[in-house]
């Protein structure tokens, strides 16, 4: 097998995986509260957390060597056990975070999300991976037990091995007396100055993103609250002994110190080794040999209104406005920039002038996609259903990310694939109705499933009548079915399908 094709399947049985782990948790916590589908805004949680209890922990500390030490250990003392729970948030939330940005890497290389448009969001998340290890591993330096002394020791051995200081670092170590306030304010920058940096990554990471979510739902950021609340108090985060002689072993934080006993168990040239290369395959996964791009949207001038819904719906930032070329007052044109697109196609669906209603010959929208129009779109409706034995034909649009519709398949049925749910305009639904069809059923990926982030969202809300362009109030909704069908979900669209065709089936009998 050539290495390209073993590199994909293992890609893609790693993706089955995963998404097969992500329908286990649907299952436990429903996919609107999946964790395994906000992970980055859990990391935002676990931020907010951090900064929180950060903050308070800061007024409390003295930043000098003598003082350090029983400063944090006076947190023990505080009344109603509030000092142990401020700093057990602030320890686990740190451990949240670092798993969290580790399963984001792991889903985002999965879904092959560090290739295209989305390298930018890929490299501008390596350095935030930096920042939050060295302030994460400089926290448990300033609590100067032996824990901070070892973590401290054991990193400045570690970077003596890269002769980048005349002098060896970990000299300032060997002996407490060597310890100033002077080195500890260096600690201090470590942990707080570097956690700046991270928040100035982060928000330069979500630059190219709209509507970035930076907290997760309210039930799921309410657990994790409280899932922290109750480890600080089950398992509360103690000093060990003051800094001393190095006789016996600490207890660590694996989560965040793992790097300290790997070095031990091998060496420093070995770890150096392996943080190198695994950097270095982060910033390059983006520069591989990719597929070819797909086409990016188009904006027709003579069709555009400049009503700004595409504006409002792309998921990335790749629309803008300005002044449109025709000497119409008030009038916008929509942009696009082909190196921010996607090519998902919900700005079509958002676009008035995508409806199927219009009495062209053949129909252009405002914006569209090359390679799936809302004129072939509407044209492969058309012949489906005038082309239909049944006596109550359906037709089910599908997310070409989602579902496969093979186990609806069925005489009566005509399936209509899209890039995205959210590329159809609602008024394809009422269409297909009117010119035949007995129902229709419109197949989404789970909450937080979206291949581009919002399709499922804005889809939802536009068959509501919550969001332009709306499903008409008139339109009869016992004929629509909306189903959430991700990958590996077949058996949930077919079941959709079957209760749509049982359902159109009593609509079409006469009343008397």
């Amino acid at each position: 097998m050539p290495a390209g094709q073993h590199r994909f399947g293992i890609r893609q049985q790693g993706l089955s995986m995963w998404r097969a782990l992500e329908r286990g948790f649907d299952a436990a916590f429903g996919a609107a509260c999946n964790p395994l589908r906000h992970l980055g805004a859990i990391g935002f949680l676990a931020i907010w957390l951090l900064l929180a209890s950060g903050v308070l922990l800061y007024a409390v500390y003295d930043t000098s060597v003598a003082g350090a030490w029983r400063s944090v250990t006076a947190l023990e003392t505080w009344p109603l056990a509030s000092g142990r729970l401020l700093r057990g948030v602030h320890r686990y939330a740190t451990d949240v975070l670092v798993v969290v940005i580790a399963l984001h890497i792991v889903r985002e290389w999965l879904h092959r999300h560090e290739r295209g448009v989305r390298r930018f969001h890929w490299l501008t998340g390596v350095p935030t991976v930096a920042f939050a290890a060295i302030s994460a591993v400089g926290g448990f330096w300033l609590a100067w037990d032996r824990l901070g002394q070892y973590s401290a020791l054991a990193s400045a051995e570690w970077l003596d091995a890269v002769p980048l200081l005349g002098a060896p670092f970990a000299r300032n170590f060997l002996a407490l007396d060597a310890v100033s306030d002077r080195l500890f304010s260096l600690f201090i920058f470590i942990h707080i100055g570097v956690s700046l940096l991270l928040l100035f990554g982060l928000w330069f990471h979500l630059q190219r993103l709209s509507r970035a979510a930076v907290m997760p739902p309210r039930s799921l950021a309410l657990g994790v609250s409280l899932l922290l609340l109750v480890l600080a108090l089950v398992a509360p985060v103690l000093s060990q002994p003051p800094a001393a002689a190095l006789t016996e072993p600490v207890a660590l934080d694996w989560f965040v110190l793992w790097l300290h006993p790997l070095t031990d168990a091998s060496t420093r040239g070995v770890t150096w080794a392996l943080v190198a290369g695994a950097m270095a395959l982060l910033v390059l996964a983006p520069f591989l040999p990719q597929p070819a791009r797909p086409a990016v949207a188009v904006v027709d001038p003579a069709n555009c209104s400049g009503c700004e819904r595409c504006f409002d719906d792309c998921p990335y930032a790749a629309i803008t406005m300005v002044p449109h070329p025709q000497p119409r007052v008030g009038r916008l044109l929509a942009q696009v920039d082909p190196d921010l697109c996607v090519a998902c196609g919900i700005c079509a669906g958002a676009c008035p002038s995508s409806t199927p209603f219009r009495g062209v010959e053949t129909l252009v929208s405002g914006i569209d996609m090359p390679q799936l129009t809302v004129d072939a779109l509407r044209r492969r409706l058309r012949q489906d259903v005038a082309t239909s034995t049944a006596r109550e034909p359906l037709v089910i649009f599908t997310c070409d990310h989602g579902a496969s519709a093979s186990a609806a398949l069925s005489e009566d049925t005509s399936v209509l694939g899209l890039i995205c749910a959210g590329q159809l305009p609602p008024s394809f639904i009422e269409y297909a109705l009117r010119d035949g069809a007995a129902g229709v059923v419109v197949a989404t990926c789970r909450d937080g499933g979206c291949e581009f982030r919002l399709g499922e969202r804005w889809t939802a809300e536009r068959l509501a009548g919550r969001r332009e362009p709306r499903l008409r109030a008139r339109m009869p909704r016992e004929r629509l079915e909306r189903v959430q069908a991700g990958p590996g979900d077949e058996a949930a669209l077919a079941a959709a399908v079957a209760r749509l065709r049982e359902r159109v089936r009593t609509l079409s009998i006469p009343s008397n």
